[in-house]
């Protein structure tokens, strides 16, 4: 009921969002029924069906990717203080939003099965389409019910699950870093921070307490003095022990043999430090330090894009183009992936890299702006830039692969296209729109200290223009690898 509610008072932008994520499902939906219907038409070839399964596979994560990213913008399900005392934690935030996803992919899910029924004329009586294949609707024939329900659910499964993952909630604690482990007292292997040798525990003055406090404040001068301190302490307890008669104390106080000597004044600190109690160190109580950029991913991005083209290239050369109207071979799907994979694990390291370029031979303060938001957004908008490239590569391809006529694209090529297509760009779209809502406090800083609203837009088209002079080269140098074993 509270994900209902957050749904229906939502603002027209996140109904539109949740809308697109439902459009997604729905054709996501209707292609994994028509692969469903091309096996029911074609019982003796499985390999055929099987491939245009596995094709879904494309639009089935550009709906994940897209239905994770929306839900990570959705402003009724963000962890706001006070919301934990009324129930409404982060985990209860991210099971609201988590269901959120799954009643809009499960809306565009029964979509596609009206759409899928309506076709074949199961609803209307009449006959069936000729915008789709015969074939692919399996006309004539029963429909699976346990099939039928796998397929429509998967979509709204994995999104929701997917959204789980993401939004989990998190201990933003630093985690305390672990002490080197070393041989303790008498060759114990523990913890121990300093090695002992052996006899230390029963020399002398070893076990006598010095506290902490002490020792910080006095420095290695007051460890000297405190350490003179106790053997003189220990020498006075020994002759008043041997004296039966100790002389009287001359400033009229009286003194027994079980009172201790008082104790020494520590030392006087430094005049150039500073004070410090045990209890405000900075090892017992460390500050959290800011997340740093990682971008320790571009190398093994690079390495999986290169096995992506790799291997395109290789069922390149031994399948050579595909036929107009039929479906890639499975090494085709398998080169793509990883190049989208590679492409996207390199997109937040190549984002950080140019926010660095705009910044450098003395900037001034637009391209110093431009290029500290963009080392800011790295990680969010960096991987959905580097989906969008792989995309735009593999139409590129698509485009330039087949001869003079052109490639011949059925409704089903065409629709599973559009989806992907769409998918990406609107998963890019919604991380610039999360990325804008993270800086509001520092647009809003710059706007009260007097920074010009036509400033702030000349960064954005800066930003925009520099992540296009980066990534538009890569797409192309993409695209032409991996058309030129197919070209040949």
């Amino acid at each position: 009921m509270l994900a209902l509610r957050l749904t229906r008072t939502a603002h027209l932008a996140v109904h539109l969002r949740r809308l697109l994520v439902a459009l997604a499902s729905a054709g996501t939906g209707f292609l994994l029924l028509c692969a469903l219907g091309h096996a029911l038409s074609h019982p003796d070839a499985p390999g055929a069906s099987a491939l245009r399964l596995a094709w879904c596979a494309a639009p089935l994560a550009a709906a994940v990717y897209l239905a994770v990213a929306v839900a990570r913008t959705d402003p009724g399900t963000r962890p706001r203080s006070g919301l934990s005392a009324i129930g409404l934690g982060p985990g209860r935030l991210m099971a609201v939003s988590a269901t959120t996803t799954a009643l809009s992919a499960a809306l565009g899910s029964v979509a596609a099965l009206l759409a899928f029924l309506y076709l074949r004329g199961s609803l209307t009586g009449r006959p069936p389409s000729d915008r789709v294949a015969a074939d692919a609707l399996a006309v004539g024939q029963s429909l699976p019910a346990p099939a039928v329900l796998t397929l429509l659910v998967l979509v709204p499964a994995l999104a929701s699950a997917s959204v789980a993952h993401t939004l989990r909630p998190r201990d933003p604690r630093p985690a305390a870093a672990a002490a080197p482990r070393g041989y303790g007292r008498f060759g114990a292997y523990g913890w121990g921070k300093a090695r002992e040798t052996f006899g230390a525990y029963g020399r002398f003055g070893a076990r006598l307490a010095v506290t902490a406090g002490s020792r910080a404040a006095a420095g290695p001068a007051g460890s000297r003095a405190a350490g003179a301190a106790r053997v003189g302490a220990g020498g006075a307890l020994l002759t008043q022990a041997s004296d039966p008669h100790p002389p009287a104390p001359t400033d009229g106080t009286t003194q027994t043999l079980d009172a201790a000597p008082p104790a020494p004044a520590p030392a006087p600190a430094p005049a150039d430090a500073t004070s410090q109690t045990p209890d405000a160190t900075p090892a017992a109580h460390p500050e959290p330090t800011p997340r740093p950029q990682n971008t320790t991913a571009l190398p093994w991005g690079i390495a999986v894009l290169t096995a992506g083209l790799t291997v395109e290239t290789y069922t390149g050369n031994a399948a050579g183009a595909p036929a107009p109207g039929t479906a890639p071979s499975a090494g085709v799907l398998i080169g793509w992936a990883l190049t989208a994979l590679g492409l996207a694990l390199a997109g937040p390291g190549l984002t950080h890299l140019c926010g660095r370029l705009l910044q450098a031979a003395r900037p001034g303060a637009l391209r110093l702006l431009a290029g500290r938001v963009l080392m800011e957004e790295a990680q969010r908008v960096g991987r959905p830039l580097g989906v969008v490239a792989a995309v735009a590569a593999a139409a590129y391809v698509a485009t330039t692969v087949y001869d003079g006529d052109g490639p011949a694209f059925g409704p089903l090529t065409t629709l599973g296209a559009l989806l992907v297509a769409g998918c990406t760009v609107a998963t890019l779209l919604t991380a610039a729109v999360e990325a804008r809502d993270a800086r509001a406090d520092t647009t809003d800083a710059l706007l009260r200290l007097g920074a010009p609203p036509a400033t702030l837009r000349a960064a954005a088209a800066v930003r925009a223009a520099a992540l296009l002079v980066l990534f538009g080269p890569l797409v192309l140098i993409v695209a032409v690898l991996a058309a030129l074993p197919l070209d040949h």
